[in-house]
Formats: structure tokens, C-alpha cells, sequence
């Protein structure tokens, strides 16, 4: 044996320390926005049945989840509106004082530090639940970019910090930067959902939204989970057209494509850790079958490695809490 020859990669993972030392990726607090639902009415706070430790908010409580997210020095939160009334254009996704606007309103108000940012679609203000105009059954591409450019405009007016547009028409991002330059709102951000999948993992979401296509699906502009190249095409249009930031969504089952999106565009990536990645965890903790700290961390951990600058996560204000021991 004394002529045999090896490398010994334990000689850096002998101690926390050392292990700490030489670490190549890192989770910080820096790194997540967190996602809120706002309703509309007055005192009302309801735990999401399928996402435990989420909530619906009307505005009038709102402000104690944005209060808990600052202190915990998480710098942004994405707000999605859910209103009451749904006609087949959504009008309610552009009108200046519907829910989403009026949230952003207060988000800005109560901390104007905070970066709000506004998820721009149409399908949870639709009563077709479709992410665009509908004409025959057939969801019309070029006629939906009118409203979706309305609707960051009327999002920007309201204080909306980054206009995140989540629709996947063809052409979303070009028609929603010239909406908000021709109003006068240049220097606001486009973080597009670039690169979405048409995934099975949305389904808590679609309860949380209220927003469950009422026919069909959107398997029609939304990409087909066994494509990678088309990801490089979709991400690269966006780019062309003005995008600023780039959504992967979801995350955990498209750790590849978060690398390639990496590897070919210098813009800030995120990883959006979706609702079905969140609920499989939390459902899987409380049966008491996984350590819901140590899944949640290394998960996380996964999409920065892949990648990701920034992680959108259900599980933000429990992995600062836990990354920071409190």
C-alpha cells in the first residue's frame, strides 16, 4: 500500500470551519423575494389550504406580513392580487384602483424601502382563467399585449418597483417596455417569467390565485417541460426585447435549465421555488418524514448552485429565520 497513489479531497471537510472556509455557494437573506396574496375585503387573514403557513390578506392586514418580512431583512416581495369581480378581458388587472394597485399603494406607504414587485397577467382577473383575450376558444396572442402593457403601466403608476410579467405571449416584454416608456416609466425594471413551463407544479397556486383555466389548459404558450433549447430561444427574445431579469419557473425540476439560462445570459437570473415544490415539502414534514429545515436549505442551496442570483420562495421567511438562528 505504500506505493499507492490518490487524491484526498477530505483533507477540506475535516471541520465546520474549514467545510466553511471553502464553500463555493452561499444563501443569504439578500437573495429572496416572498411572495403575498392580497384579497379583497377587510380583516381577513386565511391560511392556504394546500400551502401551509401561507395567507390570504385583505390590505387592512396586510401590513403585519410586510412588517415581518422587513425586519427579517428580506428586500422584496412579489404581490398577487386576487379580486372579487372577473370579466373575459380582466379588467380589473389594469383599472388604477383594483386590488393589486391598491396593494402596492400601501406596501409602498408603510415601507418605502421595500422593493414591491407586481405580477403582471391576466388569468386570476379573467373569469375564463386564461392569460389572455379569448376569441373562439383560442387565447389571441396579439390582442392580449394591448391589456398586459395597460396593466404595468397602471402598475407602475401605483409604485410597483419591477414589473414582472408572467403571461407568456409572444412578445410580452416588448410590448410591455414600450407601454411603460411611452408613460414615462423608463428606468422601471422588466422581470420577465421568460421562461415558464406548462407544469403540474402550479396546482396550489391555481387555489391561492383563484386561478384554474375554466377550459383547457396553457399548454398553448406556456413551454413543454421536456424542452431545453426552446428555453435558450424564449430567454433570448426577452433579452432582445428588454428584459432586465429572468424568471426560470419552476425551479426544483429545472435545475438544468437554470444552469443553461446562466451559462448564455448575463442578466440576474431567478429561480422561482414554486407552490407544489413548497406544499410536497411541508406535506412531507408534517408526517414527520423529512427534517423541513434541512430539505428547505438544501433545496435552496441547489438553485443557487444551478445558477439562480435570486431564489422566489414560499419558504423565504423560514430560511432567513433558520439561516440566521432565530
Amino acid at each position: 500500500m505504500k506505493d499507492l497513489k490518490f487524491d484526498r479531497h477530505r483533507r477540506l471537510r475535516g471541520s465546520a470551519n474549514l467545510r466553511a472556509m471553502v464553500r463555493e455557494t452561499s444563501i443569504q437573506k439578500e437573495d429572496f423575494i416572498y411572495p403575498i396574496f392580497v384579497v379583497e375585503g377587510e380583516d381577513y387573514k386565511k391560511e392556504i389550504s394546500s400551502m401551509p403557513g401561507v395567507y390570504h390578506f385583505s390590505i387592512d392586514r396586510l401590513g403585519e406580513e410586510l412588517d415581518e418580512v422587513v425586519e427579517l431583512g428580506i428586500p422584496s416581495v412579489i404581490l398577487f392580487g386576487v379580486p372579487k369581480d372577473k370579466d373575459p378581458v380582466g379588467s380589473q388587472a389594469y383599472h388604477d384602483h383594483a386590488i393589486t394597485q391598491e396593494a402596492i399603494r400601501f406596501a409602498k406607504q408603510r415601507h418605502p424601502e421595500l422593493v414591491v414587485i407586481a405580477d403582471t397577467c391576466l388569468c386570476q382577473y379573467t373569469d375564463h382563467g386564461h392569460c389572455g383575450v379569448i376569441e373562439d376558444g383560442v387565447i389571441l396572442n396579439d390582442e392580449s399585449l394591448d391589456l398586459l402593457a395597460r396593466t404595468a403601466v397602471s402598475q407602475a403608476k401605483a409604485g410597483a418597483d419591477i414589473i414582472a410579467p408572467s403571461n407568456m405571449m409572444d412578445g410580452f416584454v416588448a410590448a410591455i417596455r414600450y407601454g411603460l416608456d411611452e408613460a414615462g416609466f423608463s428606468n422601471i425594471p422588466i422581470m420577465s417569467y421568460g421562461v415558464k413551463y406548462a407544469s403540474a407544479y402550479y396546482g396550489p397556486f391555481r387555489e391561492a390565485a383563484h386561478s384554474t383555466p375554466q377550459f383547457g389548459d396553457r399548454k398553448t404558450y406556456q413551454m413543454d417541460p421536456a424542452n431545453r433549447m426552446e428555453a435558450l430561444r424564449e430567454a433570448s427574445s426577452d433579452v432582445n426585447e428588454g428584459a432586465d431579469f429572468m424568471i426560470v419557473k419552476p425551479a426544483l425540476s429545472y435545475l438544468d435549465i437554470i444552469r443553461e439560462v446562466r451559462d448564455n445570459f448575463d442578466i440576474p437570473i431567478v429561480a422561482y421555488n414554486v407552490s407544489g415544490e413548497y406544499a410536497m415539502v411541508k406535506a412531507a414534514a408534517q408526517n414527520g418524514w423529512v427534517d423541513e429545515e434541512k430539505i428547505v436549505l438544501e433545496t435552496l442551496l441547489s438553485m443557487k448552485r444551478a445558477g439562480a442570483d435570486i431564489l422566489m420562495s414560499y419558504h423565504a421567511k423560514d430560511a432567513v429565520r433558520w439561516l440566521e438562528g432565530k
